[in-house]
């Protein structure tokens, strides 16, 4: 496990001993002996280290089963001579390096193009680059003298990303980048922007803070909008399943053959039976010479045919007598 960042060539205090014999490529591959490791040598500027160059030294750094990669990074000098200006300056593109785990050790300040003593100095037996050919230096290929002497091992590029393919994004979206460390807090000044586009850029910070908060005011309204149809329906849904029951309940009770009709039918049945008279059998034989076609009387005549009240107290006494022969004639 990897504790520590890889140490810088010109600060370490363990120097190669190793001997320097000429390998072939054929024979690294087979494998060496462990206090013998296949040294391999990668350079490049690394500005803005990304993912491109890691993989790059990854292909280095596995080429061969016993390996000991070493990487050079040329200095701020001999990079804005040969190739321009850089994001970053040089202290940070060594320490960048420094903490790539495929790294074993750091050369700072690199030669452009390798030279037979600095190959001898460093024990280096292969050289690790695409295999492109790249001309600087008023060179076509600064890697030919390599390549003719056997030393040269190819790696692949890693297509879709670049240093250069990352400050064309930063170059298109000037303006966005702008203004997010306007707002972050840096100046004017540091950023290199005008009076004017200082201006113009915190208006359009102040008018994307208004969007966002138009934005969250509406997304709060459809939350709350969408809260309050869940509720009703839910609502509306809960009141139909109660007009249901209420309704079945009231049909139970009251409808054509509910419990309220079969009762109230009964309460008049009684009531009917109590109020109506009993008719006599019509095959009643006849008693002292009445016709059987005689119509029967009611029960009690005295509450159907009241008489009306006497005139005087002979006459009441004469009622009396005649309601008595009656009674006895019945009789």
């Amino acid at each position: 496990t990897l504790t520590a960042p890889a140490p810088f060539a010109d600060e370490t205090s363990c120097q190669c001993q190793a001997p320097h014999e000429k390998l072939t490529i054929a024979q690294a591959r087979l494998g060496t002996p462990v206090d013998r490791p296949v040294r391999v040598y990668a350079d490049g500027i690394f500005d803005l280290f990304h993912s491109g160059h890691a993989r790059a030294l990854m292909q280095a750094k596995t080429l061969f089963p016993n390996s000991y990669l070493l990487v050079g990074v040329c200095s701020d000098d001999l990079t804005h001579k040969f190739k321009g200006f850089t994001v970053m300056n040089e202290a940070e593109r060594y320490e960048a390096l420094r903490h790539c785990r495929y790294v074993d050790e750091v050369i700072r300040d690199a030669p452009w193009t390798l030279t037979p003593e600095f190959l001898e100095k460093h024990k280096i037996d292969f050289v690790a680059h695409d295999d492109i050919p790249y001309s600087s230096a008023g060179s076509d290929d600064v890697y030919k003298h390599i390549k003719e002497a056997g030393m040269f091992v190819p790696t692949q590029r890693t297509e879709g990303i670049s240093t250069s393919d990352i400050i064309t994004r930063i170059v298109r979206d000037y303006d966005v980048y702008a203004r997010r460390n306007l707002q972050r807090g840096y100046t004017a000044k540091e950023l290199n922007v005008s009076f004017i586009n200082e201006k113009k850029y915190r208006f359009q910070n102040q008018v994307d803070k208004m969007k966002e908060k138009v934005k969250n005011v509406e997304e709060k309204s459809k939350e709350f909008v969408n809260k309050v149809e869940e509720k009703s329906h839910d609502l509306i849904q809960k009141w139909e399943e109660k007009s249901r029951e209420f309704i079945g309940n009231f049909l139970e009770l009251f409808g054509p053959d509910g419990a309220w009709k079969q009762m109230f039918q009964e309460r008049s049945g009684r009531m009917l039976q109590a109020f109506s008279p009993r008719q006599s059998p019509t095959s009643s034989p006849t008693t002292r010479g009445h016709s059987p076609s005689r119509s029967p009387s009611p029960p009690f005549p005295w509450l159907f045919n009241k008489p009306s009240p006497p005139s005087s107290p002979k006459a009441a006494s004469a009622s009396l007598s005649s309601m008595s022969e009656g009674d006895e004639d019945e009789k």
